[in-house]
């Protein structure tokens, strides 16, 4: 009987997700990350290939997912072509995470089962209160999102502990969002939009590893102050809009 319940939800969860993957220059990680998700709950995976010069579309394509291309640079800018590639399938849940296997794909019945089963509208994957591996998250991430979270929590009125990639939200409401942002805003506008919006907004505990190659963000200096500013303007463009 417990094995015919487990298979009923497996089923109802898999027929009503998608996963979308932006991804540049992932061949040594994105294989693992597109094998690593679970078949059995998800409906199509996505690559968004954001310009790479290396054989990350080859690699994920052969390793089952749909590959989609997007030739403007940007975090944002590749989730957006995901997005609009949704018309054609109008899913229930969608699931974001990163190419560069820093995530644990294989938590992301985690993250649907609050939509699925207790209507959540918005699921966050925090590597904060999740368990990392050393060294995995930097220092200047986390404060970075202690920031970000200080600021939503003053105006918005909801504490976020993170900014992490891992997250999953309706697709209704994601659609209700108008994203716009093209670079390393995305997530910070997802999350602001959301407590805005007063949806239903829960955060789960992720597990966090060091990333397969160089980090295009943290990894660098310019990386991680374009990052920085980008994130702060995108708060205060919220903050002084008229809705």
């Amino acid at each position: 009987m417990a094995n015919f319940l487990l298979d009923h939800i497996n089923a109802f969860l898999r027929m009503n997700t998608v996963v979308i993957i932006p991804a540049f220059n992932e061949q040594e990680s994105i294989a693992k990350v597109v094998g690593d998700i679970p078949k059995n709950l998800v409906l199509e995976i996505i690559v968004v290939d954001n310009n790479s010069n290396d054989r990350t579309s080859d690699v994920a394509k052969k390793a089952g997912a749909t590959v989609l291309f997007e030739n403007r640079k940007g975090y944002g800018a590749a989730c957006l072509k995901g997005i609009e590639y949704l018309k054609n399938t109008l899913p229930d849940t969608v699931v974001f995470l990163d190419g560069d296997y820093s995530d644990y794909p294989e938590e992301l019945k985690s993250l649907i089962e609050p939509i699925a089963e207790r209507d959540y509208d918005f699921v966050l994957g925090s590597r904060v209160i999740g368990k990392r591996e050393k060294g995995a998250l930097p220092v200047q991430s986390m404060i970075g999102s202690f920031i970000a979270g200080s600021l939503i929590k003053l105006f918005w009125n909801f504490r976020y502990t993170d900014l992490g990639p891992f997250r999953a939200i309706k697709y209704s409401k994601l659609l209700e969002l108008e994203m716009q942002d093209k670079w390393f805003g995305w997530t910070v506008e997802m999350q602001i939009k959301a407590a805005k919006k007063n949806f239903r907004i829960i955060e789960i505990p992720v597990s966090y590893r060091k990333r397969i190659g160089k980090s295009k963000v943290t990894g660098t200096v310019k990386g991680t102050v374009m990052a920085s500013v980008i994130i702060m303007k995108t708060i205060f463009a919220e903050l002084f809009k008229s809705k």
